[in-house]
């Protein structure tokens, strides 16, 4: 058999000349975005954004009604004359316009005299008598009280004005008309669900509460397509909270009139270094004004764009201030609403030159101008927005104040007497809970910032776990974690296939639909430059191929990421039971025992997974703050049972090894996944005791135990590249150095093929293993000059330890 390389231009051609039979369009993949339905291959589409029924049960209910879901799929951008008022071959040809211009957006709408409000309040005017007062006390010739206050006062304005936004009706119109074209002419469709809009359009309209929109940050775009959804279905528009670095000339003017108000992207970026009083106080009451006159607000609790394809962690700077707003009684109440948002392929395309290494560029109006001209030349495929269920911030916190909130422990607490001690495990549970009274006020500052970490958390998860699943997201995962190698199409197509039915199976949405052979040519025409096409038996057959440069693998694993949180605990599950099993085949060969050492106890492998979990926290959040870990895995086991994968031994064939000690205790009482929905006289009790599990030696299972491995073992690899690295550290470096360093240190492995996954070396990779070692207590901080130096803590200046760490990382990745 002889294979030829094939442009992706003559494989298109090629593919689509063969489906002409099926379709009357010219384009077929084209007419995969106009087939959207709301089953999808006989499964019904499950409906996805529910806040969360432990936290805010009564939000829940509020909004939502049974036949929300059955709303189904509208494509925003698809306008013609039966969106307006009017009808005719007029209509049609102004159908644009007439939709514009029906919106409802008026003047009154929108925030008024936030200037002189702000400046007026009462925070203000405290903060200014502060800064006067400090200048006073440093500067004894600082001239008049009242001189001074006029002074920082005229600052404060300053200030004020370049922050806040200016809410112009008309260019809202103008913009939505632009967008419409913009977005038909480089997207092919922005799918919303019509149930999800319906909530946030009642919750808007009907409750006396403003509305935080909390949306995942994947694109500049984002900022753009929340505002113009909201425009196209009569909401008003928010007030976005937007980095400084986007304060650019002509286009800052824009931002303001759109909404958009600039924040700095660190609070006390003061020329001094000092905290900045007279700031904080400015964007708090600029804030507490906007809620007082509601007005909506869209926060971006990452703070900058995801570089990795997974959501970043939270930076709850301004959702504190509005948690700190409502607490303080200006306002009622507020309504939360996290936003997933899925991209085929983002309009950056891919952020490889910064995951290589190199500098983010400074935003500019150049920058801009070429941005919007490369869009222009290209097609980005499909867009999905979930507008996930209002939930009211007041109920949330109220749920909070009665619950026991235990003192977190620190990674290092507990890991390192598993890492160093080698008590496996059981180490999770040595920490005593701190108790706490039945209600905490926020004023209690320790629980307030607990609370407002948490709530974060909870709403990237929902966000994320929200966000539907693309096409490119399931290609990307397949080429890199199934089909490294190549693989035939028609194989691609059926793994496909069944990957979108078991991401649907587990209660994720998928932002596509229509047949999967026409799917798959639509992501490979968005990933050809990170893909080989060859041929075979005179084109009737192509083998994909995903191509092994850098860039390439960097890109597609940044699709790939977009499923992420679909298979991670189940991942960390597989690998758990890679570690396991190689433990007692260890502990079998040396001690030349019996053959059960194939059994694995559930909950010691439970246990291990909860800990590895806790080792990649800045990776992935495994489970909201409501939700114990345990339970996560303990469903994560339960599914692999169901799908066979995993195997419950029979108690009468369960044999376990003289030597093998029984798991010493159950899980304590706090660590129980009991549902509190759970009936006490239910027989969950006999689930939770500990059973005896094997992998099944069917290929299939195998090979699907194997994928879920193979997703992990990038993250795997380039923890235990950095464990390696840290034997280096002979001196105190400077943090930027180090992280520098091991980043070249990486990518020469990946350069030189010592590497088994390219896609370990990514920049944000990097960065992540210098802080989880950090919080691991492996590297300490120590400031000299002003710069953050890192050395050795004491507990792994020993070799011993670092060989532990090592080890204890390399336990779970595949060899």
């Amino acid at each position: 058999m002889t294979t030829t390389t094939v442009s992706f231009g003559l494989f298109l051609s090629i593919l689509t000349a063969s489906h002409t039979d099926r379709s009357s369009s010219p384009s077929v993949l084209r007419s995969v975005t106009n087939t959207w339905k709301d089953g999808l291959l006989n499964r019904k589409r499950p409906f996805v954004g529910r806040c969360c029924h432990s936290c805010t049960p009564q939000s829940q209910e509020r909004l939502f009604n049974s036949s929300i879901p059955s709303l189904g799929l509208r494509n925003v951008i698809y306008i013609n004359e039966t969106h307006t008022r009017h009808r005719g071959w007029l209509a049609r040809r102004l159908s644009y316009i007439l939709f514009v211009l029906e919106r409802d957006v008026r003047k009154d709408m929108f925030a008024r005299n936030m200037v002189d409000n702000v400046l007026n309040s009462s925070k203000v005017q405290c903060a200014i008598e502060e800064v006067v007062s400090e200048a006073r006390a440093e500067d004894q010739e600082a001239g008049t009280h009242q001189k001074a206050v006029s002074k920082v006062t005229r600052k404060a304005r300053s200030l004020l004005q370049e922050m806040v936004a200016n809410i112009s009706p008309s260019l809202i119109r103008l913009t939505g008309w632009t967008l419409l074209k913009l977005f038909n002419g480089f997207f092919w469709s922005i799918q919303i669900h019509k149930g999800q809009l319906e909530m946030v359009k009642k919750a808007a309209t009907e409750h006396n509460a403003p509305l935080v929109f909390l949306p995942v940050h994947k694109s500049h775009i984002d900022y753009l397509l929340i505002t113009f959804i909201l425009f196209c279905h009569n909401i008003k528009a928010p007030h976005i909270a937007a980095g400084n670095n986007l304060n650019i000339p002509i286009f800052s003017t824009l931002i303001r009139k759109l909404g958009g108000f600039f924040i700095r992207r660190k609070l006390d970026e003061a020329p001094d270094g000092k905290k900045d009083v007279l700031y904080r106080s400015l964007l708090h009451s600029y804030t507490e004004e906007l809620l007082r006159q509601q007005q909506f607000l869209e926060v971006y609790l990452e703070g900058t764009r995801s570089r990795s394809g997974k959501p970043s962690p939270a930076r709850a700077g301004m959702l504190s201030i509005v948690v700190d707003v409502m607490c303080a009684g200006s306002i009622p109440d507020v309504l939360i609403v996290p936003v997933g948002i899925s991209y085929d392929r983002i309009i950056e395309g891919n952020y490889n030159s910064e995951q290589l290494g190199k500098p983010k560029k400074n935003e500019s109006l150049w920058g801009v101008a070429c941005g919007v001209f490369r869009m222009l030349r290209k097609n980005y495929g499909c867009v999905r927005v979930d507008f996930t269920q209002p939930f009211s911030l007041k109920e949330y916190l109220d749920t909070q104040r009665c619950r026991h909130l235990p003192a977190p422990l620190t990674l290092e607490q507990i890991l390192i007497p598993t890492i160093i001690a080698a008590r496996p495990d059981q180490a999770l549970f040595n920490g005593e809970e701190e108790e706490h009274p039945d209600s905490r006020e926020m004023s209690d500052e320790p629980w307030r910032r607990q609370v407002i970490s948490n709530l974060a958390k909870h709403v990237l998860f929902t966000a994320s776990k929200s966000s539907a699943i693309m096409s490119t997201h399931i290609v990307a995962c397949l080429l890199l974690y199934k089909h490294r190698q190549g693989v035939l199409l028609s194989k691609l197509v059926e793994d496909f296939f069944n990957m979108k039915e078991e991401i649907l199976s587990r209660d994720f949405d998928l932002g596509f639909s229509g047949n999967s052979e026409d799917v798959v040519m639509h992501a490979l025409n968005l990933l050809g430059n990170c893909v080989n096409v060859t041929s075979t038996n005179r084109n009737t057959e192509f083998i994909i191929t995903p191509k092994n440069t850098v860039p390439a693998l960097f890109e597609l694993n940044f699709y790939s990421n977009g499923l992420f949180h679909v298979f991670i605990a189940d991942a960390i599950i597989a690998c758990c039971t890679l570690a396991l099993l190689r433990e007692q085949t260890a502990e079998t060969c040396e001690g030349e025992l019996g053959s059960s050492s194939n059994l694995l106890s559930q909950e010691r492998l439970i246990l291990r997974a909860a800990g590895l979990s806790h080792f990649l926290s800045n990776e992935v959040l495994v489970a909201i703050p409501c939700q114990t870990v345990y339970q996560v895995f303990q469903d994560a086991v339960t599914r692999l049972i169901q799908y066979g994968v995993l195997i419950v031994a029979e108690e009468d064939q369960e044999e376990l090894s003289p030597s093998e000690e029984p798991w010493p205790k159950k899980f304590p009482e706090p660590l129980s996944w009991r549902s509190d929905e759970e009936d006490e006289d239910s027989d969950f009790g006999e689930e939770q005791r500990d059973r005896y599990l094997k992998v099944s030696s069917s290929p299939e299972h195998q090979e699907f135990f194997t994928f879920l491995q193979r997703v992990l073992s990038p993250v795997m690899e380039a923890y235990s590249g950095a464990a390696i690295f840290v034997h280096s550290l002979l001196s105190p470096m400077a943090e930027r150095e180090y992280t520098q360093k091991l980043f070249r240190y990486l990518l020469t492995r990946t350069e030189k093929g010592v590497a088994a996954y390219g896609e370990s070396a990514t920049h944000y990779l990097v960065k992540n293993t210098v802080k989880t070692f950090k919080e691991l207590g492996v590297l300490k901080e120590r400031y000299e000059d002003g710069v953050c130096r890192l050395e050795l803590s004491a507990t792994f200046q020993p070799q011993a330890n670092r060989n532990k760490l090592l080890q204890y990382i390399l336990g779970f990745s595949l060899l």
